[in-house]
């Protein structure tokens, strides 16, 4: 649908006149942010993203004519991933702006001349990408950013604290130790406390230096060894090549307390494929996963169309988001079943919510010869519905026979297998109408499938007591083949 939007105007006070402005550089966008007036009041700048995402620009408006020009932007042959991986820092004293970009294939910083948009130099390189910039001192012309893969023998998920100069000098890196990181600096910033941690490893805390990174003391290991001692296991670390047969595709497997090697158990995948991030744990939880004490194994995965790898491991979701990186999640699954024969590919289930809903019918859609029990909770069943800004980032504008090659609605005859619907009533992040119009369109399709709904929920409904339960429910009678509570 067409959107309203607001665009900028400009008037001389003193003759009390507009003056006339060149849209043509900004005529149809999803938003106009980020407005500054330079310092020596000779032009505004603002940040223009185009509906569809797919330019990013940075438009100077002159204030005597005013004429537009772009001083910097992004049009990828894709999408433009603003949600998560745009930082845009105007350097008024130096007339500089620190951008970031995709442009070579990887999440990095660039520095851009602020008067004409100039590359000055690229910040950051490598095959390795910026998770998040924590703070630019443009006095000592330096960046601390974090960042995600520069190990080749960690799990590049993993998030590491660096520090860099605007001209791409003296990287420091300012913490290590295989595990994903958080940091506390001191007041004076000469000293940082570093906890990192995986899935398999409690958290280990050392006091380190922010100038070179170099240890001072270690000062604390978690023990797990009362968890040990009452049946916990911790989640298993597992990666195997991709589609591709060249890209590691990393997740874990969670195991039940009671776990027994010479058991078969069935599979389930916790699924969530949303492109705008990865959605796997890295760092140490005790909790588990509830699911497998019923006699599970839990299995969860990054497949290809999710973030913080390459681009081109990106780009995997554009105007594909039915992808859902089943390709790569079943093949890893089957690498890790190769080597675990407790893991029962007879029996695959799978779950989750919101997109998870949507890529969980998908497995029944797209896979159903591998996958044969979903539960999908409060699903974004069609990219038509809801949501433009998240939507449209990966499925484009306008909308396209792509749209409906991806829709749960529109792909529902093709559903087999045991499909339970599950949504809130008050849902207000996914209208409710997305979870009935997938079930209207299963109806007519003449499909058995159970529908939940849970008045007074809202979105997650799944998660309430009485969604818990009928979702556990359903994966115990249609994979362990016991009907729940007799």
């Amino acid at each position: 649908d067409p959107i309203n939007h607001s665009r900028p105007r400009l008037f001389d006070i003193e003759t009390k006149k507009q003056i006339p402005i060149s849209e043509d550089l900004f005529s149809n966008p999803w938003s106009l942010s980020e407005f500054r007036w330079a310092s020596d009041s000779s032009q505004f700048t603002f940040l223009y993203n185009q509906r569809g995402h797919q330019v990013l620009r940075l438009v100077g408006l002159d204030f005597e004519t005013g004429r537009a020009s772009t001083l910097i932007e992004e049009t990828p042959d894709t999408f433009v991933c603003y949600s998560s991986k745009t930082f845009y820092r105007p350097l008024e004293e130096s007339r500089e702006i620190i951008w970031m970009s995709e442009r070579d294939g990887w999440n990095h910083l660039y520095l851009f001349d602020g008067t004409n948009g100039n590359l000055k130099n690229q910040i950051t390189r490598g095959p390795w990408v910026v998770r998040e910039v924590d703070r630019v001192d443009a006095d000592k012309r330096q960046i601390w950013f974090q960042a995600g893969g520069m190990d080749s023998n960690q799990d590049p998920y993993h998030v590491h604290y660096c520090r860099i100069n605007f001209d791409g000098t003296q990287l420091v890196r300012l913490t290590e130790g295989d595990g994903t990181h958080t940091v506390v600096y001191s007041p004076d910033e000469n000293y940082l406390i570093d906890t990192y941690s995986r899935v398999d490893l409690a958290p280990v805390t050392t006091l380190r230096r922010t100038g070179d990174g170099t240890l001072v003391i270690p000062l604390e290991t978690a023990d797990t060894s009362a968890l040990s001692a009452i049946g916990w296991h911790p989640p298993e670390r597992f990666h195997a090549k991709g589609r591709d047969g060249e890209t590691d595709i990393y997740g874990v497997i969670h195991k039940p307390t009671n776990f027994d090697p010479n058991k078969r158990y069935p599979v389930i995948e916790k699924i969530y494929a949303g492109p705008h991030s990865s959605h796997v744990p890295k760092s140490f939880s005790a909790t588990g996963r509830p699911m497998a004490e019923l006699g599970f194994i839990i299995v969860q995965i990054d497949g290809m169309g999710t973030s913080n790898r390459s681009k081109a491991f990106h780009d995997v979701c554009w105007q594909n988001i039915g992808d859902s990186g089943f390709p790569d999640r079943v093949l890893w699954i089957k690498a890790a079943a190769a080597s675990r024969p407790w893991m029962d590919l007879s029996r695959v289930g799978i779950f989750g919510g919101s997109a998870g809903g949507q890529n969980a019918m998908r497995a029944l859609i797209a896979h159903h010869d591998f996958y044969h029990v979903a539960v999908a909770d409060c699903g974004c069943h069609d990219n038509r519905m809801d949501k433009i800004w998240w939507n449209e980032q990966w499925m484009g504008s306008p909308i396209g026979e792509h749209y409906s090659a991806s829709s749960n609605i529109d792909q529902a005859h093709r559903m087999q297998g045991k499909l339970m619907l599950i949504v809130g009533e008050l849902d207000r992040n996914v209208d409710p109408a997305s979870t009935m119009q997938v079930a209207d369109a299963l109806i007519k399709a003449d499909k058995d499938f159970d529908l939940v709904i849970i008045p007074g929920a809202g979105h997650g409904a799944a998660g309430t007591p009485y969604g818990r339960r009928r979702q556990r429910d359903f994966f115990v009678r249609h994979l362990l083949g016991v009907e729940p509570r007799h």
